[in-house]
């Protein structure tokens, strides 16, 4: 008998320790060495799903019926409008008819396949497409890409870069920024830099800032810069023109090197305090800089592009919500404007805003739509394209999932498009909607974080809003034609 009890023990004992174990195996990460792992959770049976399920159909249903929800002010973006296009009530009221009887579609686009334009008139990327049209061949058509972590290391803006240079010329990488945390990786151009520190908007609430959001101050009498353009597309072989932005300096010297040649330029940067330039026509791939005298020396970063076709700007901020832009300096960027005039910005934010817990963005749409007058105000001529959200996937009870958050967010997105009165681009969609973004992992096409693209994923992005902007353009001429 006292056997039995103590056999009837051990199994007590490995019982509980079974129990224990399988509790604790539910804190366990969701990944190890990079690996997902599926969570042991005893209770999921008991787990509240019906109400996830719930609120995926509610988001679902105010996506699709969000555009006749939201209020607009449209009195005040007809003003907007004349104003800043010139056109007046009547055309914009002709060009409304117009769209209705070519392109009428009803809601919301779920597969990004088309862009949105939500301006009076439907002219939100007018004077965009008109320079494409008319001017790419006497000047540089310039677009500048202002995003996070989602496009840095040109994931998808290179891929973006390239075939706007293929269809309408210009070659380059554009701008450089003096020193990136995406530098090491960003298969475009390498770039290297020594004695400089880095301030951002993102951090420092003292300095100036414009678009780039971010300067560089050198820190001793010396300081270099080094970038070399790859081959990883033929319009990176070489550009015309070579351009150092800096702003602010008293007395430094700059030494420039170019294209692996012996010979050095060695010349005195005019004084300045505010954002400036130094520029230099002729065959250019890579550049060596050193700058001497230099300390307080307050620079941006440097050029390659040529001086027609189109030039397109990566300006991506790792951590950046969007919500800085309400802080962008006023005469900073009408000095930056001045040398470096935008025909378009594109807005991608959302990946450092969508937070599992969070519902509810209309805080964010707020804020998002002072940062986007801002913006406005500092570059008026300007058109702007506002992207979503991309798909962002958690690990549910049947796998990886598209968070519900993130569709919250494209809908606070798509409000915050349609209230400024500008063109909107639904990327989630055109990545395929709910859980793309496995899709895009299983591929290759993305990290194994199931947030970030690799390049061959920001190819697929860039195709699709390559292929959305040229049916976008094709309307607007033959809009332009009906018009005459």
């Amino acid at each position: 008998m006292k056997k039995d009890e103590n056999q009837l023990g051990r199994v007590w004992v490995l019982m509980l320790f079974t129990l224990l174990f399988c509790l604790g195996a539910y804190f366990f990460p969701d990944r190890i060495a990079g690996y997902p792992l599926k969570r042991l959770d005893l209770l999921s049976d008991f787990s509240d799903t019906r109400s996830t399920i719930e609120l995926m159909d509610s988001l679902r249903q105010q996506l699709a019926m969000e555009i006749d929800s939201v209020e607009v002010d449209s009195v005040a973006m007809e003003r907007e409008q004349i104003a800043t296009v010139g056109i007046d009530s009547t055309a914009l009221a002709l060009r409304d008819s117009l769209y209705c009887a070519m392109y009428a579609v009803e809601g919301a686009d779920s597969l990004g396949s088309r862009i949105e334009d939500y301006s009076m008139g439907h002219i939100g990327l007018s004077r965009f497409f008109a320079s494409l049209t008319q001017e790419a061949a006497q000047r540089s058509v310039r677009i500048a890409v202002l995003g996070d972590s989602f496009i840095e290391g040109d994931i998808m803006v290179g891929d973006l870069r390239s075939g706007l240079q293929r269809q309408y010329g210009g070659r380059g990488v554009g701008f450089v920024p003096i020193h990136s945390v995406a530098a090491q990786y960003r298969p475009t151009v390498s770039e290297r830099a020594e004695g400089w520190k880095t301030w951002s908007i993102l951090e420092d609430r003292e300095l100036a800032y414009t678009l780039p959001g971010m300067l560089f101050t050198a820190e001793e009498e010396e300081a270099t810069i080094h970038a070399k353009m790859s081959d990883r597309y033929p319009e990176l072989v070489e550009a015309s023109t070579l351009k150092v932005i800096y702003a602010q300096n008293q007395q430094t010297i700059m030494h420039l090197s170019t294209n692996t040649l012996v010979d050095t330029l060695t010349l005195p940067l005019p004084a300045t305090e505010q954002i400036t330039q130094m520029e230099w026509q002729g065959a250019f791939n890579e550049v060596d800089i050193r700058f001497t005298r230099a300390k307080g020396f307050q620079a941006l970063g440097i050029v390659m592009e040529d001086a027609t076709g189109v030039v397109v700007d990566n300006y991506s901020l790792r951590g950046h919500s969007g919500l800085s832009l309400e802080r962008l300096d006023s005469a900073s960027c009408a000095a930056f404007r001045q040398i470096r005039p935008y025909d378009l910005i594109i807005l991608q934010y959302g990946l450092n805003v969508a937070r599992d817990s969070v519902m509810n963005y209309d805080w964010y749409a707020q804020r998002m739509l002072k940062a986007i007058a801002q913006v406005k105000r500092c570059f008026p001529e300007a058109d702007l394209l506002m992207m979503s959200v991309s798909d962002r996937s958690r690990q549910g009870e049947q796998g990886f999932e598209t968070m519900p958050a993130v569709l919250a967010l494209l809908h606070a997105q798509r409000k915050v498009a349609k209230r400024a009165g500008i063109p909107f681009w639904n990327l989630f969609g055109a990545m395929g909607g709910e859980n793309s973004m496995v899709r895009y992992v299983e591929n290759n096409w993305a990290s194994k974080d199931y947030t970030h693209l690799g390049f061959r994923g920001g190819r697929e992005v860039a195709k699709a809003l390559l292929e959305a902007l040229a049916a976008e353009k094709e309307f607007y001429d033959e809009m332009e034609k009906r018009m005459e």
